[in-house]
């Protein structure tokens, strides 16, 4: 690897992270193409996952784009879709090299986009910034691996890990800089996530608001009884984008009626002990297509969520606040045993949102 082969990669990585949250089920790709030192052409995965990255920088960079390299964060796809493959674009435009970040676990793919390039002369490179590449594309990863889509919880404290007073109160813990960086985390994943506590206590929107972002995410309530607040916030806003509600099998006729009528995506999930099977309902929301989902609470929610080994990046938003013991804890209770049985997390960023403090964390 070179620096200029650096240089380029990141530049298609940060044009990968664009696509973040509008894209699903297909990843979201940067490509760059370069001729002679200078970028012809570049372009992501466009919102609804086409066009793809490769045609888009083809098409800007024309004729240049014979004898140039190309930068692709995940190989080039190799099967014939709604599209045809991309490997075939870069071999018919003439490019004379491909460096890849990844390869692509997709069996559709699976290296089969690197044999046609190579069987055509073109000279490929692997693994180039994999890592920054595999942190973009973890949730398209995740649900092609595990089936299930990337979770990440978000946490709102008090210094002593509360999320609200004794009655409740919690608007607001933290201040207007960190709520705006959730609202972009928002933008960034497919879906939102609460469970039904949470949706009766607060009736939120769950929308993105104050960015000038037009699209929103899906909006999930998990509620075994489908016993949702209704006439309050979060029904008025269901028109602005898809709302749905995962539930046990016993939720009542004529509460599914209900939601359904209002337009929302009902979502049966198996049970388990206290409520919807964690696994369950995360296989259910990747066999939907979902590959990035970003839950928002409450405490007891979250806990089955962590409990069952679902969450795989915590961002946690802590305010100089002290709220003592009477107040709600920010993560219901947790069974594992001895001290070294607790879920761990790696600090991989930390840094001040106006008067608070933003940890990032992922999933030892």
């Amino acid at each position: 690897m070179t620096p200029d082969d650096r240089r380029h990669m990141a530049h298609a990585v940060a044009l990968s992270r664009r696509g973040l949250g509008r894209v699903w089920p297909n990843p979201s790709v940067g490509c760059v193409i370069v001729k002679d030192g200078v970028v012809v052409g570049r372009g992501f995965t466009a919102p609804g996952g086409r066009p793809h990255a490769e045609p888009q920088a083809l098409a800007m960079a024309g004729a240049a784009a014979r004898g140039a390299t190309a930068y692709v964060t995940l190989e080039p796809c190799a099967h014939h879709g709604k599209t045809p493959p991309c490997a075939n674009a870069l071999v018919a435009a003439g490019v004379a090299r491909v460096v890849s970040a990844l390869e692509d676990p997709d069996p559709r793919v699976s290296g089969g986009g690197h044999a046609i390039l190579r069987a055509a002369g073109i000279a490929v490179t692997t693994g180039v910034m994999e890592a920054e590449a595999r942190s973009v594309q973890q949730g398209f990863l995740s649900r092609i691996t595990t089936g299930r889509p990337l979770l990440t919880l978000k946490l709102a404290l008090s210094v002593d890990g509360r999320i609200a007073t004794a009655d409740g109160e919690s608007r607001w813990i933290t201040g207007p800089e960190a709520r705006a960086r959730v609202h972009l985390m928002r933008a960034s994943h497919d879906a939102v996530l609460v469970g039904g506590g949470t949706a009766r206590a607060d009736d939120p929107e769950l929308t993105v608001r104050g960015l000038g972002i037009a699209h929103q995410p899906v909006r999930i309530v998990a509620s075994t009884g489908l016993d949702l607040p209704r006439g309050g916030r979060f029904e008025a806003a269901m028109p602005q984008g898809p709302v749905w509600l995962p539930h046990g099998p016993a939720a009542p006729a004529e509460a599914r009626a209900y939601w359904a009528g209002r337009g929302a995506r009902l979502v049966p999930c198996a049970e388990t002990v206290g409520g919807l099977d964690p696994d369950a309902m995360m296989q259910a929301l990747g066999d939907a297509g979902l590959t990035r989902v970003f839950c928002e609470g409450g405490g007891a929610f979250a806990a089955a969520l962590v409990q069952a080994g679902c969450v795989d990046r915590l961002e946690v938003f802590g305010a100089g606040l002290l709220l003592g013991d009477g107040g709600r804890a920010g993560l219901g209770a947790l069974r594992y045993g001895p001290l070294a049985a607790a879920p761990r997390f790696e600090l991989v960023d930390s840094r001040s949102v106006g008067r608070d403090v933003w940890h990032s964390h992922r999933r030892v």
